[in-house]
């Protein structure tokens, strides 16, 4: 089994290198496929700056959004499983054996990673953030009639096969909710593993707001 991570980037010249470092030690065959948003800081100098086998750059001249990010990254991989890490140090690499296990075992096409039903770590932050997110997961089980606890994570895997199939359209974040109402119109086999989560603040360099939260609604809308 071959892994592409894909890794959307859109100004993180202080975590970008890190977060490729910490993907490159895992030890599982992969291919990690960094997509530059368009990012206006250091971002791709940090980037091409790293000496690691494996690493695929695709270098965008405008920011268009993570869905798009994802969507180019999509195209570029050639592994068997993909799975999706954000570039700010929320989401931990070493974590990957359980978001690959369902799918490795033949039981799950994809995986949710969950913030919300784990006991690893997991800072403690915004509760806005927190109550727009179970709201917009019981909107999506709702929809859908499947039963996530953390529709929003970042850490989804999935089979090649699905990738494929999916026909992604949404350039922004609306990729979670609109991914998440498709993998179940398809009727996917869809499974959750719990996960750590260290958030970061807005200060910290946060950037999903509340207008994406309508945007999410008016997705799951869409797609449904």
């Amino acid at each position: 089994m071959k892994l592409s991570v894909i890794i959307p980037v859109f100004n993180e010249e202080k975590t970008v290198e890190e977060v490729i470092r910490r993907v490159a030690a895992v030890k599982i065959k992969k291919e990690i496929i960094v997509v530059n948003d368009g990012s206006t800081d250091r971002t791709k100098f940090e980037i091409r700056n790293l000496k690691f086998e494996n690493i695929k750059l695709i270098d965008k001249k405008r920011n268009e959004g993570k869905g798009a990010a994802v969507r180019d990254g999509i195209k570029a991989a050639t592994g068997d499983v993909i799975i999706i890490q954000d570039a700010d140090l929320e989401y931990d690499p070493k974590e990957y054996t359980l978001m690959l296990e369902p799918i490795l075992t033949g039981k799950a096409d994809v995986v949710f990673g969950s913030r919300l039903i784990s006991s690893r770590p997991h800072r403690v932050l915004y509760f806005w953030h927190f109550a727009g997110n179970a709201f917009l997961t019981l909107l999506t089980n709702i929809i859908t009639n499947l039963n996530l606890s953390d529709m929003e994570t970042c850490y989804k895997a999935f089979t090649k096969e699905v990738a494929n199939k999916l026909d992604l359209k949404e350039n922004r974040f609306g990729f979670e909710p609109e991914f998440t109402v498709k993998v179940a119109k398809a009727g996917w086999r869809i499974y959750e593993v719990g996960i750590s989560y260290s958030g970061r603040s807005y200060a910290e360099g946060k950037k999903i707001n509340w207008k994406d939260g309508f945007r999410a609604v008016w997705c799951l809308f869409k797609y449904a």
